[in-house]
């Protein structure tokens, strides 16, 4: 990994905030960005990351203009972008009859063009090294509907389908794209989902993925540069299967949420215990 220049969004938080230190740590120079400027700098006080390895940025990724600064800015520093890592995400529970437009416009303009933009404008400055590697998070939601989370599912379904076409356009040209498809991890985002019902599915897991593991599908995204993993193998197998055949999710999903209500209720009475 050495010192390869990396942006990642979604820095003040969650999954992007772990990789961030620990990419630091290893020796990388991180961009670390996010639409939360205040709540970047402050986590990263509270971490000591070193100014001199990491940079912060505020970067809102709806906007072209953001995603041209930051860049600017890493290559100014450092001479170039190596990586990219589309993380920043949104996930608002709702059934369909309770979508409001401000979900609809909020989940495609932040999961859908905030990496189209950042694919794009990291394509453009890869492309004459003919070196760089992209990589954007989806969800086992870009495999399969997940009914309660439609407005997620449809951008992350978009996620996987422009990365996919990306990858076909921009490795013959010696840009890697990769697609990571993780389930449920232990982030904000999932904290969030608790007590709502119509996110049960999310919880259906046999365990939820912390950040270390999705460090470590990183590690070796970077290796490999697949165009797209999923993670855990099984569930992602069975998110295949459940899109491919409409049928099998409609006679396994009320099982599936059933157990999911069940782990949602274990989770709200431990945090009542906690208090």
């Amino acid at each position: 990994m050495g010192d390869e220049v990396m942006l990642l969004t979604g820095c003040a938080s969650g999954i992007g905030l772990h990789l961030a230190g620990v990419l630091a740590g290893r020796g990388c120079r991180v961009m670390a960005t996010d639409v939360d400027e205040a709540g970047l700098s402050a986590r990263a006080r509270e971490r000591g990351w070193d100014p001199a390895r990491v940079r912060l940025r505020k970067v809102d990724v709806r906007r072209a203009e953001d995603w041209e600064a930051a860049l600017d800015e890493a290559e100014a520093a450092w001479g170039r972008v190596d990586v990219l890592m589309n993380i920043a995400g949104v996930l608002r529970p709702g059934y369909v009859r309770d979508l409001r437009p401000e979900d609809v416009e909020l989940h495609l303009a932040v999961n859908v063009t905030g990496t189209v933009l950042g694919t794009r404008a990291a394509a453009r400055r890869m492309l004459p090294r003919r070196s760089g590697h992209i990589i954007n998070f989806g969800s086992l939601a870009s495999l399969a509907p997940v009914p309660g989370l439609s407005l997620y599912s449809a951008s992350k379904f978009a996620v996987r389908g422009f990365s996919l076409a990306a990858a076909a356009e921009l490795r013959p040209e010696g840009v890697a794209v990769t697609v990571i498809l993780p389930d449920a991890v232990q982030t904000p985002m999932l904290d969030l989902q608790v007590d709502h019902e119509e996110a049960a599915l999310t919880f259906s897991g046999a365990r939820t993925l912390t950040v270390d593991d999705i460090a470590g599908v990183v590690d070796r995204v970077l290796k490999r540069r697949p165009v797209e993993i999923a993670v855990p193998t099984a569930r992602g197998l069975a998110a295949r299967l459940a899109n491919s055949v409409p049928e099998v999710a409609r006679i396994l999903g009320p099982l599936l949420t059933r157990k999911g209500r069940q782990a949602q209720e274990r989770i709200r009475s431990a945090r009542e215990r906690a208090r």
